[in-house]
């Protein structure tokens, strides 16, 4: 669906020095041609900053700056949108926030012709499954995961019951889980009985995620398997207010307690240190039953940082270098870390600077299944960089984004070195160079007006019309 642009001053752009360039010693040769296991595993609301392998300096993360060393990080990999519930469509989907179904957080399902990711897979014999957060259809609709291709489904479905992280219960498939929690109810304005607080803590649901996650790897060591890990960590829990003065919901503050920090400052470190050692016991135990080299680890975000329930971005530099955090089309919302891991195929260490998305993962997990025939898609398959054939890696024209839930539709393009930002449709369009300004602080959209001019040319046909998400305008 992507709109090709043919300018030449574009396409010299594309080839910019550095700006689409990875060394040709970063990749490993195959050793076996079986289907790859795909794990996907997707924290919430963690910012490009959160992570010691992007820069930060005080919460841990061993696990997952490990996984790095031993795989690719990239550097300029972005979300579908910059909250969760169109990112997570456009990961499942393959389809820009222009073209996706679902383009902001409100109760609209996928459809039986939305094709997603799991679905392919499915139908390629993976097993697969949902651990988490689904937020993509509530019960009864056609949007939940058993029937959008996921054979098992532990989690949550509707976006406001998993901002508790001690809920009354969970969903397994069909079916409403009781836990042990008791918990005091808030509708929150979204929906009733949902947004909820614990006066009594019992099940941690990252817990009970991680613990599913390793059961059905071991059910299903045999088979060729797609687990997409979808943890609430760290998003806040505002409901968690009517019971405490912050709402970054955690057990203990582990070895968080003593720093002299802000309580909401300690929960936040503690939620992202323990999804960091739940996922150093998925590694260990795909070594453990000798799974670990056939299988293709992602790791990544749904958008940039929160600033709720207490916490503060900026306390621990969230979003790095990177402007804006959640609800932002700048950098912070919509940047966010992606690391892949693949022993024997991707070589430790290595860092891929090209700027790709979420929609580019539906396509490279089918093509690395061996599906054919995909329906048309906005993204492009990474097989090329993950199989040791990066010189015939396809690069995108644009990546383009779309969010309606403030006062005005905000929309954001991407297109080689160039950033363009309209915070409303009839507005003015911003203009940056990522590779001279990654801050975004400098608009130099009056220097190069031809920029402007192929950048508004292709706002006007990046999207299709959406009868729930109407560009609108503050005016």
């Amino acid at each position: 669906m992507a709109t090709t642009t043919t300018r030449r001053h574009f396409l010299q752009s594309l080839s910019a020095a550095g700006m689409f360039s990875v060394s040709s010693s970063l990749f490993c040769s195959p050793k076996t041609t079986r289907k790859p296991n795909i794990i996907f595993i997707l924290a919430d609301d963690l910012g490009y900053g959160d992570l010691g392998c992007y820069g930060q300096q005080a919460i841990q993360t061993p696990r997952l700056d490990q996984m790095a060393a031993e795989g690719l990080r990239f550097t300029q990999f972005y979300a579908g949108s910059t909250v969760c519930a169109p990112s997570r469509c456009c990961l499942m989907t393959g389809l820009h926030s222009g073209h996706a179904r679902i383009r902001g957080n409100a109760l609209v399902p996928l459809e039986q012709t939305d094709v997603t990711v799991a679905e392919i897979l499915q139908e390629r014999g993976y097993r697969t499954a949902l651990i988490g957060k689904w937020g993509l259809g509530e019960e009864g609709t056609s949007g939940i995961p058993n029937q959008k291709g996921f054979d098992y489904f532990y989690g949550y479905l509707n976006q406001v019951h998993a901002h508790s992280y001690y809920p009354a219960f969970l969903w397994e498939n069909e079916k409403q889980v009781p836990l042990r929690n008791k918990v005091i109810y808030s509708s929150n304005g979204y929906a009733q009985n949902v947004g909820s607080a614990a006066v009594e803590r019992i099940d941690y649901t990252p817990d009970l995620f991680s613990s599913k996650a390793q059961e059905f790897v071991r059910l299903n060591a045999s088979l060729p398997f797609f687990l997409t890990l979808a943890f609430t960590t760290p998003h806040a829990n505002n409901e968690f207010a009517l019971t405490a003065d912050h709402g970054m919901e955690t057990p203990d503050y582990g070895i968080y307690a003593e720093q002299p920090w802000p309580d909401a400052q300690k929960g936040h470190a503690a939620m992202i240190t323990r999804m960091d050692q739940h996922i150093g016991l998925l590694f260990d135990l795909l070594k453990e039953l000798d799974l670990d080299e056939n299988t293709l680890v992602f790791f990544s975000s749904d958008n940039g940082p929160h600033k709720e329930g207490g916490f503060s971005p900026t306390f621990h530099d969230s979003n790095g270098p990177l402007r804006g955090i959640k609800r932002d089309l700048y950098e912070g919302g919509i940047r966010v870390p992606m690391i892949v891991r693949w022993p024997e195929h991707i070589s430790p260490g290595s860092v891929c600077e090209l700027p790709f998305a979420f929609w580019d993962i539906l396509p490279t997990c089918a093509e690395l299944s061996g599906a054919q025939n995909l329906t048309e898609v906005d993204g492009i398959s990474l097989a090329p960089l993950l199989t040791g054939s990066h010189r015939k890696q396809k690069t995108h024209d644009y990546l383009y984004w779309e969010f309606h839930e403030g006062k005005a539709s905000s929309q954001a393009l991407r297109m080689g070195d160039w950033k363009s930002v309209r915070l409303d449709p009839r507005g003015a369009l911003e203009l940056y160079n990522m590779a001279q300004d990654i801050g975004e602080e400098h608009d130099v959209a009056s220097q190069y007006p031809t920029i402007v001019h192929d950048m508004q040319s292709i706002l006007a046909v990046a999207r299709t019309e959406n009868d729930y998400w109407p560009l609108k305008s503050a005016e």
